[in-house]
């Protein structure tokens, strides 16, 4: 059974701007895509636009981009979001873990342990923040066999 305990509160403001993936479960949506990045945009609505991008194979690869939405539908579970990418078909987005302070790190989930993502503010991750989060991925109960690390530019 995984943990699939959210924060206790998302400051929606701090969240938006762009996320590096550093590391995912494989799924058919990000197939063979490096460098890829998150970035999410207040809209007028109240909306959030999500703006996904990547390279395809390599880092000098062919550039890939997809548009979603996101939106936090219960305020009182800010860490609980739903995103879509497909028409009116919802994911969850579960926030399991952030950097409260400075949320320059975020680890998210989903309601099924198919999909989880280490995000960072900069391509690459502090090796020690990155292994609290593995540790703190297991102890929920995540199999990380899988974890696929994503590459990123080196800066």
């Amino acid at each position: 059974m995984i943990d699939q305990t959210t924060v206790k509160a998302l400051d929606l403001n701090r969240y938006l701007g762009k996320w590096y993936e550093i590391a995912r479960f494989p799924h058919s949506f990000e197939k063979n895509l490096v460098g890829v990045t998150a970035t999410y945009r207040l809209k007028a609505d109240g909306m959030i636009e999500v703006l996904n991008e990547g390279f395809k194979n390599t880092l000098d690869g062919e550039h890939s981009k997809v548009i979603g939405k996101a939106k936090i539908p219960n305020k009182l579970e800010s860490g609980k979001l739903k995103v879509s990418f497909f028409w009116i078909f919802y994911a969850d987005y579960f926030v399991l873990e952030l950097d409260e302070e400075n949320y320059q790190y975020a680890m998210i989930g989903s309601s099924s342990d198919k999909y989880f993502w280490i995000l960072c503010r900069t391509p690459q991750m502090n090796e020690s923040v990155y292994n609290m989060l593995i540790d703190k991925a297991r102890k929920r109960g995540y199999h990380l066999e899988k974890l696929y690390k994503v590459p990123q530019p080196v800066r």
